[in-house]
């Protein structure tokens, strides 16, 4: 079994818009195929120079290895072209507008990530003793006063991972304070429209979460939340909202359900991934928020996605302050010291324990600060406005052609679609997702949120240009109109002219292949012809 080089289509071949030609290279034109590592180069040669290996069988045992290794040799030049060829297949935030709705894939200005490579903070280990890196202290401290004061906030625990590393912070810090209360509720409220990390993270603390309804314009239902909370009374431990909501809008009557909250005795997580919407303009803790998780990457610009490294600070109201993580900064005159053990406690200081072995994400801390010392209080506030600002621009320049699920209200930093508009064509979201690609756009998030059929979630952030954002418009224009002539060979099949054709999910799904093995190898001298 090979590496599928073609892609399996999903649609029959005739309905292909763009013939194919097979070459024999498997190349098109300059666009390299890559095979594997492991199907490139040579296994009977070494890629290096190595002294022969002593004679270590005898420590081995029996268990000395006594077929090859099978693993690829090549040249530091074969190494190189190979990684340079995955690099420039790779779509990012730096090759063009990346419109993923929910997941702010924002511009990450090269200053931060030059602060984060000085030595200084690049070279520091984990282990290395505080004491050495006084300046590092200082600047997470300093990085912990700014989250504090732009959330409105009492304290906030730096050591989180990630988003939903996050979460389990906070509604750790919430099942610590009604445990000091000597209270065990169990119930956590959670809107329909959340993130699915949300009840995720309230069951597995042992939550039972229930959902709470939508109203027509796409908030949540505070008369709901007010109605469960009376069915449940007695046993509400909080309630897990997002502010501005995963449909891009702002919820209006927080206040109103963060006091319906508390006057149940529970808390008020809320689901920070959009606070990048409101920076500047409202502070959480003014509208009830008790914990909340900040995504660096989302709101002050560090690297999103590849697997981390993340980091999610979870701001805490004064309610909860005394529940946050081990360890922690504490607040000395005009320093601060770090909180290492339970030992150092002080009284009134009931930490729910520790999630993470060391102090964070240093590197993420670095570009964070960077970012807000380089824009300044105005220039977050702008950023912010601006992020609203060319959201409701892709809503205008599209709202005739493409439908809004609720009227055209403004929204925050993301439009929300849905695929009325697709009604009759034959062509689905996901195919005019696909025909997005060939166009030379990353997809916009698809069938989320869940409460909206066919969802199609635009986020364009604030660092787009008017230009740029005339471009997506016109090309999402030229898409709809296509299908709604009924051209359905464009959309069936897309994408066409990417490194790989549209896989058959459903082959995927019932028939995963879970094992790699070797190909044949490839004739490198064709025969020649009879």
């Amino acid at each position: 079994m090979s590496m599928n080089n073609q892609g399996r289509p999903s649609a029959p071949a005739e309905t292909a818009a763009v013939a194919t030609h097979e070459t024999f290279t498997g190349n098109k034109a300059l666009q390299m195929e890559e095979p594997l590592l492991f199907e490139i180069g040579r296994t009977d040669i070494c890629g290096v120079d190595l002294d022969e290996p002593e004679d270590f069988a005898p420590a081995l045992g029996g268990h000395a290895r006594t077929a090859e290794l099978d693993l690829p040799a090549l040249s530091e030049p074969e190494t190189m072209r190979h990684f340079v060829r995955l690099s420039s297949k790779n779509y990012a935030i730096d090759a063009g507008l990346y419109p993923l709705g929910s997941c702010t894939m924002k511009h990450n200005p090269r200053l931060n990530e030059k602060m984060a490579r000085l030595p200084g903070f690049a070279d520091i280990h984990p282990l290395q003793p505080l004491s050495t890196v006084p300046g590092a202290v200082d600047l997470i401290a300093e990085l912990a006063h700014w989250l504090v004061t732009m959330t409105g906030m009492e304290a906030v625990a730096m050591s989180p991972k990630a988003g939903a590393h996050g979460e389990l912070c906070g509604m750790m810090a919430i099942k610590a304070a009604h445990k000091a209360a000597g209270r065990d509720p169990k119930i956590v409220l959670v809107p329909e429209s959340a993130h699915g990390t949300n009840p995720a993270t309230a069951a597995l603390l042992g939550y039972k979460v229930v959902a709470i309804d939508a109203r027509e314009d796409g908030t949540v239902d505070t008369q709901a939340v007010k109605d469960k909370i009376a069915e449940h009374a007695g046993d509400i431990a909080g309630i897990m909202l997002t502010n501005p909501n995963t449909c891009g809008l702002f919820e209006r009557d927080i206040i109103e359900i963060a006091e319906a909250i508390h006057a149940a005795d529970g808390y008020f997580y809320c689901d920070g991934a959009n606070f990048n919407a409101i920076v500047g303009k409202a502070r959480p803790g003014d509208l009830g928020v008790d914990a909340m998780h900040i995504n660096l990457h989302k709101t002050f610009s560090t690297p999103h996605g590849g697997g981390g490294p993340g980091s999610g600070p979870v701001v805490l109201s004064d309610r909860l302050a005394a529940f946050a993580p081990l360890p922690f900064l504490r607040k000395e005159g005009d320093g601060v010291t770090w909180v290492e053990t339970e030992a150092e406690l002080r009284e009134g200081e009931s930490p729910f324990g520790r999630m993470t072995a060391f102090h964070g994400q240093m590197g993420m801390y670095v570009r964070a600060l960077a970012y807000m010392k380089s824009h300044g209080a105005d220039g977050l506030r702008q950023a912010s406005e601006d992020a609203v600002l060319n959201a409701n621009y892709v809503r205008v320049g599209l709202q005739d052609l493409m439908s809004l699920p609720f009227g055209e209200r403004w929204c925050m930093h993301e439009v929300l679609f849905d695929d009325t508009f697709l009604k009759d064509t034959g062509v689905t979201t996901l195919d005019f997702a696909k025909a997005m690609i060939d166009e030379g756009y990353h997809p916009m998030t698809m069938y989320f949120p869940l409460v909206v059929h066919g969802a199609m979630l635009i986020e364009p952030t604030e660092s787009e240009s008017r230009s740029a954002l005339d471009l997506f418009i016109a090309t999402m224009r030229d898409l709809v109109m296509s299908a709604q002539k009924g051209e359905t060979d464009r959309f069936k099949g897309a994408p066409f002219h990417a490194p790989r054709a549209r896989l058959d999910e459903t082959r995927a799904a019932r028939k995963p292949v879970l094992k790699w093995e070797r190909p044949e190898p490839r004739k490198v001298q064709p025969e020649a012809a009879e």
